[in-house]
């Protein structure tokens, strides 16, 4: 009960279930390409996903993500450009529990050890203090 209870839990992002969760490969690429920059018309995605389909596959894959309300378009001339629906913030979140659960065991401080570990961060002094604020503020509570 106490497992179903948490894996329940684990689809949800804020009390309301994950729509990225249930994607398609080629939805998920799409929506990664959307989430990271403004807006893209059909060929910029194209052209940032890993082995692209073709161009009317990618066009039908933005209209399947507009009808699942993830995605959104306007006019520009005679081409589309399309943006998520979704916030950032809350996509942002769903993506990072995601990872956390699929790689590090549902341990948070797993995570924040490995991205810590990282020898390619160079993080600045003021950002480690800040970090050590944080968690001295979470360890008050």
């Amino acid at each position: 009960m106490v497992k179903n209870n948490q894996m329940e839990a684990a689809k949800r992002t804020n009390g309301r279930r994950d729509p990225l969760r249930s994607l398609s490969r080629r939805e998920r690429q799409i929506m990664d390409v959307l989430l990271a920059g403004e807006e893209a018309a059909v060929a910029e995605v194209r052209r940032r996903i890993p082995d692209p389909p073709s161009y009317d596959a990618v066009r039908t894959t933005l209209r399947i993500l507009e009808a699942k309300g993830l995605v959104h378009h306007r006019a520009e001339g005679r081409r589309y450009l399309y943006s998520p629906r979704l916030d950032r913030e809350k996509a942002r979140e769903a993506a990072l529990g995601h990872l956390v659960r699929t790689f590090f065991a549902g341990s948070p401080e797993r995570a924040a050890l490995a991205l810590l570990r990282r020898s390619d961060l160079d993080l600045a002094e003021d950002e480690l203090e800040r970090i050590e604020r944080m968690l001295e503020e979470r360890d008050d509570a």
